[in-house]
């Protein structure tokens, strides 16, 4: 038996009891089981326990997945929004430069400035929305490494509890049949099979009463005369093959 103690974490008595089951199948006995995670704690602040297992666990890594690709999604969509801005503030420079040009050729040098300026402020734009995209690229990278990360965890977390439910269902099966072995192989199991096997022998010689003392019918009696001439016939000549076999040892 091992000397193990564990801590059962699950808000569903069916989880816990299935568990709980499936640990002692396989020799635990220090099992403690507990409903939330209020309670869990409370555990764990007074008592030592070498494993914990806890759905808390995988909800957990559920929920910040959840947050993570929700968190990427957004970072995404403001990307997308960056680069339309950037589209934007090209095409605004692209504008000033031309009217900077027009206002040189209509000699307006004061125009030609102020315009100059609003090309600047909007090539500047672009150059600080371009420096965000790179950033937020970063970001979905990383959250994308992240989310592969948790989801691998995720699935290998799952693929254990499932297999301990598999586990534990045949474990119960093994033990199921092992009872139902142990139950055939009673005293009492086999005193059944000998008082069935009696009630079927008695059976049997009822129905061979009932044709017993019963005279035979007229094709029967027929039937019979049949054989006995075979009969009669196969004993003679076995006979005569016994006479002429004598005769012969006779006459040397």
């Amino acid at each position: 038996m091992k000397k193990k103690r564990i801590l059962i974490v699950d808000d569903e008595e069916m989880i816990r009891t299935l568990l709980f089951r499936a640990l002692k199948s396989f020799g635990y006995d220090e099992i403690v089981t507990v409903e939330n995670g209020i309670k869990a704690i409370k555990q764990l602040s007074e008592n030592y326990f070498d494993l914990i297992i806890t759905d808390f666990m995988i909800r957990e890594m559920e929920d910040t997945l959840v947050e993570l690709k929700a968190s990427c999604a957004g970072v995404m969509a403001n990307t997308k929004k960056f680069q339309r801005q950037v589209e934007e503030a090209r095409s605004r420079a692209k504008y000033w430069e031309e009217k900077a040009g027009l206002a040189v050729h209509k000699g307006r040098d004061d125009l030609a400035r102020e315009a100059l300026v609003e090309k600047r402020r909007h090539t500047e734009r672009v150059e600080a929305l371009e420096q965000e995209i790179v950033e937020h690229n970063g970001l979905v990278d990383q959250y994308q490494e992240d989310i592969s990360q948790l989801e691998e965890r995720l699935r290998s977390a799952q693929e254990k509890q499932r297999m301990l439910v598999q586990r534990h269902i045949r474990a119960n099966k093994r033990r199921r049949a092992q009872e139902e072995i142990r139950r055939v192989d009673s005293a009492e199991a086999m005193f059944k099979f000998e008082d069935l096997e009696n009630r079927i022998e008695r059976m049997e010689a009822e129905a061979d009463m009932v044709n017993f003392g019963k005279k035979p019918s007229l094709e029967a009696e027929f039937d019979s005369l049949v054989v006995d001439e075979d009969i009669e016939k196969e004993l003679k000549s076995l006979k005569s093959s016994l006479t002429k076999g004598s005769e012969g040892s006779s006459q040397e």
